[in-house]
Parts: structure tokens; C-alpha cells; sequence
């Protein structure tokens, strides 16, 4: 499980652990961690061209002591400073003692630039200044970013304005909820965690990896039949839109339950694809409902929401929910909504639900009292309390027609297999995304595809 922490937190656990060391120990430790790095990413240290940005806090003096190092190896190191007045006076000392040097400019050359202008306390953009420099960053330089890209908010990923886009990014003793999840989470590059010795509590975001993805998979036994491993209910398609019936029931086939069920007026071009389908209602595990429903057919969802088992809403079927509705369900609730559903479900612009993803997931989770995963670059998921998860899996190519559709059969699957809502969302998020990168290969691709690489995506965790 990769974690991350609010600044605030790190901020606590950072004091927490100063006081019991010696003065300066801490951001020697960060520094020795940052040098490291670099040094690796260079083809040799001796004779490399570092450039340092320095800010004139604590991820500045971060910047000159790793530059100090990197001096020591060898390495022409130039400092350039945002603020001179303010510069870490302890950093700058140890950087010329090494051979460094302070300028007033950016060089037109260099083979590695370290961003150490704003630490992870900046908000609001970069002021003129840092984004002067910025602007002058030699083409073709490496570009390491000091705890996380400047310009980025640590606690939310979001952009205003110009901000550093690293290649690599090392951050100290936790990720920040910044570095993944998306605008800031683009601009990070490979993030390289240095360990710096501290305590942390519960975190403000996760990110599930193979081992824990592998352990929630469904997976049949020897007294498996196909009831017992649970039957998922899709009520989804139209005159209009009877493809997006046919890719829900396509995910919802290769998610781990023992049989899918639809309900609609699209049965005809289910059975001609997939005649596995049990057509008509029946008892269910759990529903998936909304994809390609159109207009008018509130009574359908209505139906489906009364009935005491976990349900899905997607797509159409997310069209005037009522809170109070949902939160009175005895069953679970997972809601499935891209930025501009979230928008209208929050009373919100597209705009404002893009620019605060994980302040927008939260709320809708605890409006609804449901689990929520919201659709886009970085797709989240929460629950009404504990971290938002966030995934780490898919392309740019799953902005296609009819992705969702998939992902809602798939995640719609594992509520049916028994997975709890947040986990289902969560694991249903990190298949479609692996499936789609398969398929992908740098691609355009189609829906019908990820749904085809699904069993592939499997079986990367079996």
C-alpha cells in the first residue's frame, strides 16, 4: 500500500521527531537521501552541470546541502536563489565550502536542475519570481523536484498557475496526497520516497499495489457454484443507447461473479454477444444501474435502489438522486460519477469539481452516505470517513465512449463476488485501468477492448 499524508500531519511527525535529534540531523538526512538520487540519475557525477533553484525555506536548504554533496563528488554546482536575502544561510555556507557557487541567473546548460523553490507548505500558485525561474529551466536538464514540484498543493494536487514538471520527484518521510492524484500527480514524474525515520497516524489517501489488489480478488472454490459466487443485476441500455447494455454486461461477465443478469429493452444485442446472459429479473447479490438508460426512467432506478443488496448508480441513473434516499438504503451505495455528474450531484461547477478532485470525492461520500468513485485523469474513491484511495492504474486512451460502461459491469461484478463497496470500487478501478494499458500499447483502443483484457489483467494476480 503506498500512503500519503496531509501536510499537517507531516509537519507534526517532522517536530516530533526533531526534538529528539540533534540540530540540522533531519535535513542532512533528506539532503544525503536527495544527493543520492541524483547522483544516480546522472552518467557520472564528476564534470556534471547542477543547477540549484532555491527557495528561502527549509526545501531550499534541502537543495544546497544535496548540491554540497554532489560539489564534493565533483559536479559544477550553481545555485540560483529566489529570494538572496533569504537564502539558507547554513545550505549556501556548506555549498561554497564545497566548490558551489551562487549566481545571479539560470545557466543555458545543465544536465540536472533541482527545484527546491517551494516546499510543501506553498499554496496558490508561484509568486512572479519563482516563476521567472522556472520559465528559464535549460532544455534537455533532468529535472528532480525537492519533496514535491513547485506549484503543486501538497494536500490536493492542485495546479494555479505555472508549476515545475519534474521527471523525478523525491519526497521525505511520506507521499503527499499531491504527488498522486492529478493535475499535481502529472507533473511529479517517478516519485522516489526517502525514508527520514518518521511516525506517522492513519493517512489522508492510499493507493492500492498488486499484493493488496491480488488479495481482495474473488476467487471460486471447490464448492464454488455459480449462484453461491453471486449473480449481478444490470439494468442499463435504451433504443437510443443499447451498446452501452452490451459493454456493462461485458465487464460485468469478466468481474468475478458467478452469473450476470440483465434487465432492459437491450436484451436482444446482449444475448447476440454474450448468450452466457440470464435475461429478466431475479434475485441478485448486487445492481448496477444508469449506463445508457436515457431520459425518463427514474421509476427503473427507483426500483432498483429499494432493493435491500448493494447497487451501483452510473451515467443516467445518477439523474436527481435524493440524498435522503441513499442514505437510508440499508445496503451499500457506490456511485460512479465523472466531473461534470459529480458537479450537478454536488450543485457545483465542472470547473470546481476538477480543480479540488479530492475535496469533491469527500463530499460526495458524505452527502449521499455512499461510497463515491469519481471518474477522470486519477480516479478516486472514498467513503463517508477514513483515506481516499486513490488509483493507480490506466491511460489517457480510457477517455473513450464507453469506458465507464465497463468499469460499472466490472465493479458492479465484485459487489455480486461479496467485496465490501470500497473495495469493489477500488479493485474495479485498478483492473480497468490495467486492461486498458494492455490493450492500449500506446494505441487508440476501443471499450470493447479493455472488457477483452480484462481476464489478462486477472491474471497478473492470480
Amino acid at each position: 500500500m503506498r500512503t500519503a499524508y496531509s501536510v499537517e500531519t507531516v509537519r507534526a511527525a517532522e517536530r516530533e521527531l526533531i526534538a529528539r535529534l540533534p540540530e540540522g540531523a533531519l535535513m542532512q538526512r533528506a539532503a544525503a537521501g536527495l544527493a543520492a538520487v541524483c547522483a544516480g540519475l546522472l552518467r557520472k557525477v564528476y564534470g556534471a552541470r547542477v543547477v540549484l533553484l532555491v527557495g528561502p525555506g527549509d526545501n531550499g536548504g534541502d537543495a544546497l546541502y544535496a548540491g554540497a554533496r554532489l560539489a564534493r563528488r565533483g559536479a559544477g554546482v550553481t545555485a540560483v536563489a529566489m529570494d538572496p536575502e533569504r537564502i539558507h544561510g547554513g545550505g549556501l555556507r556548506a555549498l561554497l565550502a564545497a566548490g558551489g557557487r551562487l549566481a545571479d541567473g539560470v545557466p543555458a546548460r545543465a544536465d540536472l536542475v533541482l527545484d527546491g523553490l517551494v516546499g510543501i507548505g506553498g499554496r496558490g500558485g508561484l509568486r512572479p519570481a519563482a516563476a521567472a525561474l522556472v520559465e528559464r529551466i535549460p532544455a534537455g536538464a533532468v529535472v528532480v523536484a525537492v519533496d514535491l514540484p513547485s506549484g503543486v498543493d501538497a494536500d490536493t494536487g492542485e495546479v494555479a498557475g505555472a508549476a515545475v514538471r519534474a521527471d523525478v520527484t523525491v519526497t521525505f518521510g511520506a507521499y503527499k496526497p499531491g504527488l498522486l492524484i492529478d493535475p499535481g500527480a502529472s507533473r511529479a514524474g517517478v516519485v522516489r520516497l526517502v525514508d527520514i525515520g518518521l511516525s506517522l497516524p492513519e493517512p489522508e489517501a492510499e493507493a492500492l499495489q498488486d499484493a493488496e489488489v491480488a488479495a481482495l480478488l474473488p476467487v471460486p472454490t471447490a464448492s464454488s457454484d455459480k449462484y453461491r459466487r453471486g449473480v449481478v443485476g444490470v439494468v442499463a441500455g435504451s433504443s437510443q443507447y443499447p451498446g452501452a447494455a452490451v459493454l456493462a454486461v461485458s465487464g460485468a461477465l469478466r468481474g468475478g461473479a458467478g452469473a450476470v443478469r440483465y434487465v432492459g429493452p437491450a436484451a436482444d444485442a446482449v444475448l447476440a454477444r454474450y448468450p452466457e446472459t440470464l435475461i429478466g429479473r431475479g434475485r441478485v447479490q448486487a445492481w448496477v444501474v444508469g449506463p445508457g438508460l436515457g431520459s425518463g426512467r427514474a421509476a427503473e432506478v427507483a426500483e432498483v435502489l429499494a432493493d435491500p443488496v448493494p447497487v451501483l448508480v452510473d451515467a443516467d441513473g445518477l439523474r436527481g438522486l435524493d440524498p435522503e434516499v441513499l442514505r437510508g438504503r440499508p445496503a451499500p451505495t457506490l456511485l460512479t460519477p465523472h466531473a461534470g455528474e459529480a458537479a450537478a450531484l454536488l450543485g457545483a461547477s465542472r470547473q470546481e469539481v476538477e480543480a479540488a478532485r479530492l475535496t469533491s470525492v469527500r463530499a460526495l461520500a458524505v452527502k449521499y452516505g455512499a461510497v463515491a468513485l469519481l471518474k477522470g485523469s486519477t480516479t478516486l474513491v472514498a467513503a463517508a470517513g477514513g483515506p481516499v484511495r486513490v488509483n493507480p492504474t490506466g491511460t489517457p486512451w480510457l477517455a473513450t465512449a464507453g469506458s465507464g460502461d465497463v468499469l460499472s459491469g466490472l465493479t458492479g461484478s465484485l459487489l455480486a463476488a461479496g467485496l465490501d463497496a470500497l473495495d469493489a470500487a477500488s479493485v474495479g478501478a485498478y483492473l480497468h485501468g490495467l486492461a486498458a494499458r494492455r490493450a492500449a500499447s500506446g494505441a487508440p483502443l476501443l471499450a470493447q477492448h479493455i472488457a477483452d483484457s480484462l481476464p489478462e489483467a486477472w491474471r497478473q494476480h492470480p
